[in-house]
């Protein structure tokens, strides 16, 4: 048989490769541009989310600010606590799409963590703050059956330890816990002997599980509680924490741990004090800082236990947590922030400054 002397059948080939090369080019080419047009749009929706949840955040510290100026006690019963009246002022801003939530909370209605040494001494442990510690721990452990072998002395102690200076030869106690401890461990590590910066320390520090701190089942965690935040600035370069709650914004498991042994049923009388309503109105005006002195029961307190409550508490706070989540469709993005109060030195004028921004 004689072969073909033509190339036509070469030729075919040659263009179906071509056509195939071009046919994948224009794929992968098409494939990118999508990608590149996917990941613009979304690097966009990102930008515009975070710059939706920074305007609630605004929007909230300028609530804080005009609430500086009507007051010099901060309660749950003003507008920076109700929810309606923040959704309101939210639904006014004219985003095209999307909607922003704000939530604001006091920060001085938890429990100071780093108020169980007193500072600037750095060593000396501030005994009420750790027995309002104790309180606190014995209350939540005894909640749960999933904390039943935690030991408050242990996390107390070694609370101490982590946040005391110059003496990590010395346990607080038998059950603190200095380097030595935490470098016999798998996991080494040192002991901090310093100030906590950030709560989450907490899950570092002997005697606090992961289940503790964060909650487990139906459980809080204990962090919901704690603040790290507070500090006051004393001179040039010294300061301390002064560890006082808030009685007119803290949650019922804070109040109860500032209450002595046998008396924490007081602590619900004071939310039911400042809380009851007639309508839409607040029945109880608690802007007086002595105000709960009106609650029943709150005299049978012998002189010292009050003297210690009143030792623990306040009515004023300068400092809030500020969460601002931003959705557009299945998007969301979440900022959570702390911000302080403070007085310009030279205007006089009421702002607040971020102590701390966080992206979720």
């Amino acid at each position: 048989m004689r072969i073909l002397g033509n190339n036509k059948g070469m030729a075919l080939l040659l263009t179906l490769s071509i056509i195939s090369l071009l046919v994948a080019f224009s794929l992968e080419l098409n494939r990118k541009v999508r990608s590149a047009v996917f990941t613009v749009a979304s690097a966009r929706d990102r930008t515009a989310l975070h710059q939706m949840a920074l305007s609630g955040i605004h929007a909230a510290m300028a609530v804080l600010v005009e609430d500086k100026m009507k007051s010099e006690t901060d309660t749950l019963q003003e507008d920076w606590s109700d929810p309606e009246i923040i959704d309101e002022m939210m639904a006014a801003f004219p985003f095209e799409k999307g909607r922003v939530r704000v939530h604001i909370t006091d920060e001085l209605s938890k429990i100071q963590v780093n108020a169980v040494v007193k500072f600037p001494d750095k060593n000396t442990p501030n005994n009420p703050q750790m027995l309002l510690w104790e309180r606190f721990l014995i209350n939540h452990i005894a909640e749960d059956d999933h904390f039943e072998q935690i030991e408050p002395v242990t996390i107390i102690n070694s609370l101490k330890d982590w946040i005391d200076s110059g003496d990590d030869d010395a346990i607080t106690g038998l059950t603190g816990a200095e380097s030595d401890y935490y470098e016999d461990i798998e996991s080494a590590y040192g002991c901090r002997n310093g100030r906590i910066p950030h709560l989450s320390d907490l899950v570092w520090i002997r005697g606090v599980s992961r289940e503790l701190y964060y909650g487990v089942g139906e459980s809080t965690g204990i962090s919901e509680y704690l603040t790290v935040h507070g500090i006051q600035i004393i001179g040039d370069s010294d300061f301390a924490y002064p560890g006082r709650i808030n009685i007119n914004t803290a949650r019922l498991p804070v109040l109860t741990a500032l209450m002595p042994i046998g008396s924490e049923d007081f602590a619900q009388a004071l939310v039911d004090y400042r809380e009851e309503m007639s309508g839409d109105e607040y029945v109880n005006d608690i802007s007086n800082p002595t105000w709960y002195t009106d609650v029943p029961g709150i005299s049978a307190l012998d002189g010292q236990e009050l003297a210690e409550f009143q030792g623990l508490i306040t009515t004023a706070s300068d400092i809030y947590r500020i969460e601002a989540e931003a959705e557009h469709g299945d998007s969301r993005q979440v900022l959570n922030v702390v911000v302080q109060r403070e007085q310009d030195r030279e205007s006089g004028k009421w702002k607040c400054r971020i102590l701390s921004l966080e992206s979720l």
